[in-house]
């Protein structure tokens, strides 16, 4: 009798160590803390919040814009209408010519260049907290202002489209849906008969 239980025992034990070593081979074998710690240095770091883009500082008021930058630029593509830029004689020293035809980057790629130019400034047009020459706010926020300025755009792109077929023929085309893109905004905002309702 003493002989079964003793059987009895080693019967259960047996079957406890083998149901235990059939669960342990069935769950993943843990790592030694060394190779834990290498994968986990090969893993991708967690994102980084995205840093806050710095609000764009404003200094010209928008009749300042215009004349630094879309009155020359323009002027560029109205003179490309007269005279061939592939004629336009290099100055002297290009590097500090003001006409930018003759300059070092000149001839067609100066008209090129003044498109571009006036393609992104648009871009500045729509700035929060630009004030006009008179101090007003720059209407920005008025519903016609985002048709304007997307006009501008549109006109730069035909303008630049244009300098690169390096045909006069299309730069007349071009000089009129810029001359045009100009107006509508010019006469609604800049016309005005009252200096004080004016935004230049």
């Amino acid at each position: 009798m003493r002989a079964n239980r003793v059987i009895s025992i080693l019967t259960a034990w047996i079957a406890t160590s083998l149901l235990v070593g059939v669960s342990q081979a069935q769950q993943p074998q843990a790592q030694h803390p060394q190779a834990q710690q290498a994968k986990s240095s090969s893993a991708p770091a967690p994102a980084r919040a995205a840093a806050t883009a710095p609000r764009p500082q404003i200094q010209a008021n928008l009749a300042q814009l215009m004349r630094g930058t879309l009155f020359p630029a323009s002027n560029v593509i109205f003179a490309a209408q007269d005279q061939d830029p592939a004629n336009v004689p290099l100055a002297s020293d290009p590097s500090v010519a003001v006409n930018l035809l003759a300059s070092s980057y000149g001839k067609w790629q100066a008209v090129e260049n003044s498109a571009l130019a006036i393609y992104e400034v648009a871009n500045l047009l729509s700035i929060p907290g630009r004030k006009c020459l008179n101090g007003l706010d720059a209407p920005i926020t008025n519903p016609d202002w985002p048709k304007f300025v997307q006009g501008l755009r549109d006109a730069a792109l035909v303008a630049y489209k244009a300098a690169q077929s390096k045909n006069q023929d299309n730069i007349l085309m071009a000089a009129d849906a810029l001359t045009t893109a100009c107006a509508n905004c010019h006469n609604v905002y800049r016309e005005k008969a009252n200096l004080a309702q004016r935004c230049k």
